[in-house]
């Protein structure tokens, strides 16, 4: 009797194609087959994009103050196609950020974190803070003068925490100053401890829409004879699958005609006239600005609670006043309030 290797896995997994169509192809709510309204995904396409490019330039990068800028400037300048995924390692991680913020800000603007969604709102917003810092910590690992003094400025502002801030800064640093521990530290923490983080959360985050289902809208332009619901595949598969491709080119395009650059090296004895973070940091930078070092952290502290805890006040809200859209409004004034502060952040020199 021949061997057949698909008759010998069967027999050791036995599930098949239809199996597994009746496993994955969930039905779909009708609003997603507008593409903008299929926007989770992309967080997620660009975190496989960070996960495959941060393995290939893990190869060559060193963490240590002697030879991490050596290091990204070999990869930079002379390893075969360095600049390329350095370059799509940048601008995936600059996109995922925006994705993430503005996927939660669909959620928020559309109430799809009420009951029984506020798990899966607490479970986004740890995945925003954690895309934040690993934006932080990446941008760290160059070792140019602006990514060093960005993150002593960063351990310095974690250091006006209230009772474990002393100590959230000397785990950051490895000690009370950016010393030879400090790099390694961000290392680990930026290739190791926070993607394995985010791909437990984002597995739960996942697990938690199949079990709820997805938020269902209904828009007045519906035709009401159609079935309210359509299968995962092969209509919503391709429109996802299209989308990942669209952002497959922009990314090599952004890569290719805005590649990653080398800044002047590290200098611990010189201390740059102008310290500006990335972009999405212009916004605590500003109100670190704009008041006192504990005061700031507090208040900025405050405003991330309430986020967390929003699904709860809107439901007390909602109890005593049921068409209340108070979120909506108070929505508007935050969305602007960032748009405002970003703006004015990256218009002043310092």
């Amino acid at each position: 009797m021949s061997f057949s290797p698909l008759t010998w896995i069967r027999e050791r997994v036995p599930v098949g194609p239809e199996q597994l169509r009746e496993l994955t192809n969930e039905p779909v709510p009708n609003h997603l087959k507008k593409w903008w309204w299929c926007l989770g995904g992309t967080p997620a396409y660009l975190f496989v994009v960070q996960i495959v490019t941060g393995i290939l330039l893990a190869f060559y990068y060193k963490p240590s103050p002697q030879t991490a800028y050596e290091s990204v400037r070999y990869i930079t300048e002379e390893a075969s196609f360095g600049w390329f995924l350095r370059g799509l390692h940048k601008w995936a991680a600059t996109l995922m950020v925006a994705a993430v913020v503005l996927h939660q800000m669909r959620v928020y603007f559309t109430g799809a974190y009420r009951k029984p969604r506020e798990l899966n709102w607490l479970v986004g917003m740890c995945l925003l803070l954690l895309t934040l810092i690993v934006g932080f910590t990446g941008y760290s690992l160059v070792y140019e003068q602006l990514s060093y003094w960005g993150a002593t400025v960063g351990a310095n502002i974690t250091d006006n925490v209230p009772i474990v801030g002393v100590y959230l800064k000397q785990l950051l640093l490895g000690g009370e100053v950016y010393n030879e521990n400090t790099l390694s530290r961000f290392f680990i923490l930026h290739a190791a401890v926070l993607p394995v983080t985010m791909a437990a959360l984002i597995a739960l985050h996942v697990t938690l829409i199949r079990l709820q289902g997805v938020t269902e809208f209904h828009f007045r332009d519906e035709d009401r004879k159609q079935p309210a619901f359509f299968n995962f595949i092969p209509d919503h598969l391709l429109t996802e699958l299209s989308i990942g491709l669209v952002l497959m080119v922009l990314l090599s395009v952004l890569a290719t005609v805005l590649p990653a650059e080398m800044g002047p090296k590290a200098d611990p004895l010189s201390t740059p006239e102008v310290i500006k973070p990335e972009w999405f940091f212009y916004v605590a930078f500003r109100w670190l600005k704009l008041f006192s070092g504990t005061l700031a952290v507090l208040s900025m502290g405050l405003i991330v609670f309430l986020m967390y805890a929003w699904p709860f006040i809107d439901a007390r809200i909602r109890k005593f006043r049921p068409q209340s859209e108070a979120s909506v409004w108070i929505g508007i004034v935050g969305a602007l309030a960032i748009i405002a502060l970003t703006v004015w952040e990256a218009s002043v020199a310092h």
